[in-house]
């Protein structure tokens, strides 16, 4: 297996499994609610608005990797177009599992030399804006590990308090 063969490994691996860690987008994305998906608690960002924030990067990357422009902008990676059902939150994910797969088709199809090439001066080798989105994949990730337990406990919690009330 070639460099880009196991770049692209690694992105599908955070997406949808078998990776270092053993933890992965898709296993702890599969059981969420739309609900709990767009609770924002604290002053985080939702669970949601991390999905796609995350798809988003990956896309900018994408496209910089095919020799287009860079359009991107960060300001507009943490704002979705609305889910106001479960159905909203299924096409939110499904995209970035379409997203991710075809990322990584196109990394495994390149040349490895083309790796060290510069995408720019200020951003660097392909390479690296590969290897980073993935980093930031991974690092989103253990957010929403984060989120979803602080979500479920506080539903507990919920259910707890209220059949107290129903008792008393």
């Amino acid at each position: 297996m070639n460099l880009a063969q196991q770049l692209a490994r690694h992105l599908r691996e955070v997406h949808f499994g078998e990776n270092w860690t053993w933890s992965n987008l898709k296993d702890h994305l599969k059981d969420l609610s739309w609900e709990e998906a767009t609770l924002a608690i604290y002053s985080c960002n939702s669970i949601a608005t991390l999905v796609f924030h995350m798809n988003y990067y990956l896309n900018a990357v994408s496209d910089r990797v095919r020799g287009n422009p860079l359009t991107a902008k960060h300001e507009l990676s943490l704002v979705h177009p609305p889910i106001q059902n479960q159905q909203d939150w299924e096409k939110m994910v499904t995209q970035t599992w379409t997203d991710a797969e075809n990322f990584a088709r196109f990394i495994e199809q390149m040349p490895e030399g083309k790796l060290w090439e510069n995408i720019s001066e200020k951003y660097g080798s392909f390479y690296r804006n590969i290897q980073g989105v993935i980093e930031h994949n991974h690092y989103h990730l253990g957010q929403i590990v984060v989120l979803k337990k602080i979500i479920r406990a506080m539903q507990k919690e919920e259910m707890q308090s209220e059949s107290i009330l129903i008792k008393e």
